[in-house]
């Protein structure tokens, strides 16, 4: 059975390209700069696609997990149905890292993710959970407040979803119901990029030469006007006489009307663009490669903290709280039963680091710990242990008794 059977009881027969265009080129106003500024269109600027390839890295490498609280203890709910579409495969084509992927990427582009749920059976149980391009979800509010999802398919048929079929996963709102669209919100940046690169690509195109205005002392016949057009071109790159001093003739003059890269400011104007969708995106920018002065080894470190504090740890808050609304019936949160992602594993590839970590977490008889030895093996993918479960015993020192003479040497 197809995919848009299985979605809206219909089989797309054919994608038809008009329609996908307008989708394209509809929704977003153009920029101030002239282009016209799309969720995916915008992915050609190296710096938005940077920006997306730490958000979805950082989502799609962390292990996301079902949990469940029993007592005062938390384990995986790893026997659950739930947690294997979660961890492993969400549908037929999709791994669980892949679908975390597309899944930031809709959202942090268009501030909205939709996830359709195909529940089977009289329980509603979730078998699969397949990812909807944003621009084919249209959502509207009812007078009761509840929400319905439109979902079109390639050829323009469509069907209504209440919210019990869809994951909504939107980003911050305005209206409460509908996330912000960050690409429309950030398009004059990205704009601006996308004219500043093709004015640097159009200037190395003419072999970073100047255009200018050639001024013959006397009217030109038309064919006059084709020989010089002629004779201008074998100047131009790929002409016979390209890089060579021009010879005019006729008392004409050659004046440059063009700016340098230097004149232009292009490398500085540039280097701002980037600091400025990297500041629309909320990343930092040595996390997209760039940084205006030299990183030490401790500065870097910081950066990269505050990155996982103020970029990854909000959107993994987010997708756990969407998760565990969308996903987990009343009964299975009443059970103990919740989402959670261990950024721990960003740690993975600093054996030092983790060293130091771990040695504080498990503490030892002079200092407690907030770790026991199976937690830490756990984390790194080990068997648990006997007695792994405890921690060590504190050892304290006993006061001395003070002496009831009051002197300090007779203290026992």
């Amino acid at each position: 059975m197809g995919f848009w059977k299985r979605l809206i009881g219909i089989e797309a027969k054919s994608d038809d390209p008009t329609l996908r265009e307008a989708a394209l080129r509809g929704g977003l106003p153009t920029t101030r700069s002239g282009p016209h500024v799309t969720a995916e269109s915008a992915l050609y600027v190296s710096t938005v696609l940077a920006c997306a390839r730490v958000y979805m890295n950082g989502t799609a490498q962390v292990p996301f997990r079902l949990m469940r609280v029993t007592g005062d203890k938390r384990l995986p709910a790893s026997e659950e149905p739930l947690s294997k579409l979660l961890t492993r495969k969400p549908n037929p084509w999709q791994t669980g890292y892949e679908f975390r992927e597309t899944v930031t990427l809709h959202a942090m582009l268009t501030g909205n993710a939709f996830i359709f749920l195909n529940r089977v059976g009289i329980s509603r149980e979730i078998r699969e959970m397949i990812p909807l391009e944003p621009k084919r979800v249209e959502v509207k509010r009812l007078p009761d407040l509840t929400l319905e999802y439109k979902v079109s398919n390639d050829n323009g048929l469509s069907q209504t979803f209440g919210a019990d079929a869809i994951w909504h996963l939107r980003g911050p709102s305005w209206n409460s119901w509908l996330g912000l669209e960050v690409i429309k919100l950030a398009r004059e940046a990205v704009g601006l990029a996308i004219t500043l690169e093709h004015s640097q690509a159009e200037f190395q195109k003419n072999g970073a030469q100047n255009s200018g205005v050639l001024s013959p002392k006397d009217k030109l016949s038309p064919e006059r006007f084709n020989f010089l057009s002629a004779w201008i071109d074998k100047h131009l790159p790929g002409g016979e006489r390209f890089g060579k001093p021009l010879i005019v003739d006729d008392g004409a003059t050659y004046t440059s009307t063009g700016f340098s890269a230097v004149d232009q400011q292009l490398l500085e104007s540039r280097k701002m663009q980037i600091e400025e969708i990297c500041r629309e995106f909320g990343v930092m920018p040595i996390m997209v490669g760039y940084s205006d002065k030299a990183a030490t080894y401790a500065s870097a470190e910081q950066m990269f903290l505050a990155h996982l504090v103020h970029t990854l740890a909000p959107w993994y808050k987010r997708l756990e709280e969407s998760a565990d609304a969308n996903l987990l019936t009343n009964e299975q949160r009443d059970a103990g039963l919740y989402t959670k992602f261990f950024p721990n594993a960003l740690m993975r590839g600093a054996a030092k680091d983790r060293s130091e970590f771990y040695k504080a977490a498990l503490g030892d008889t002079q200092r407690p710990g907030w770790m026991v030895k199976n937690e830490v093996r756990e984390l790194e993918d080990l068997n648990p242990v006997e007695g792994g479960d405890e921690f060590p015993a504190l050892i304290t020192k006993a006061k001395p008794e003070p002496d009831p003479t009051g002197d300090p040497a007779n203290a026992a």
